[in-house]
């Protein structure tokens, strides 16, 4: 008889499956223009940044560590930042480059667990990982609030004759923030690739 295991659906893995959900909201609501919508966006990405912190605790404090876990988790993450990513794209407030450097270090790390996977090796997320992943979360609220109110200056600000560097300051402080999460992405790119050179190297 065949062993047939289930999925561990335990309560830190349904927190890591809403994430994956609430993920597309998140560009949805970014790239819809209706009123208030940047802060609609933040407000779904901050709940699904929230589930990321109580999943780990909840999978560690109760020991509710599965492969299933630490193998969604980070695809999850990358589904959240990516879609603010696309989303900040798309409205013209991200570089493309930007974009492409984030895409091209997943697609690195994501190839090295495929490879990890053949020796049965679950490639978790590392310190240098989760610290990128702290620095986008940041970044990206960041932008979210200062979108929310560069968008005041032709609505509910229209009246008071303010600089147009209080509204664009902002936006500049959140495209610095993201090209320095960009920075630590690429840099925990090159750390997992050396990690785990191995399964790179081709079989003698």
């Amino acid at each position: 008889m065949t062993d047939t295991k289930k999925l561990s659906l335990n309560t830190p893995n349904k927190l890591t499956i809403l994430r994956v959900i609430l993920s597309p909201l998140v560009l949805l609501f970014l790239v819809w223009d209706f009123p208030f919508h940047n802060l609609v966006a933040m407000a779904v990405f901050g709940f699904a940044a929230l589930t990321d912190l109580f999943d780990g605790r909840i999978a560690r404090s109760r020991g509710l560590i599965t492969n299933l876990g630490k193998f969604l988790d980070p695809i999850a993450d990358k589904m959240l930042t990516t879609a603010a990513f696309l989303g900040f794209l798309v409205i013209g407030r991200l570089d493309v480059w930007a974009v492409m450097l984030v895409l091209t270090r997943e697609f690195m790390v994501a190839t090295i667990r495929m490879l990890a996977a053949k020796d049965d090796v679950v490639v978790a997320a590392d310190f240098a990982g989760k610290a990128k992943t702290v620095a986008q979360f940041v970044s990206i609220l960041f932008m979210f609030t200062a979108l929310e109110f560069a968008s005041w200056q032709d609505t509910l600000l229209a009246g008071f004759a303010l600089p147009d560097a209080v509204f664009s300051l902002p936006l500049l402080i959140g495209h610095i923030l993201i090209w320095v999460s960009v920075v630590l992405t690429v840099i925990s790119g090159c750390q997992y690739v050396y990690h785990y050179r191995q399964y790179l190297m081709d079989e003698k």
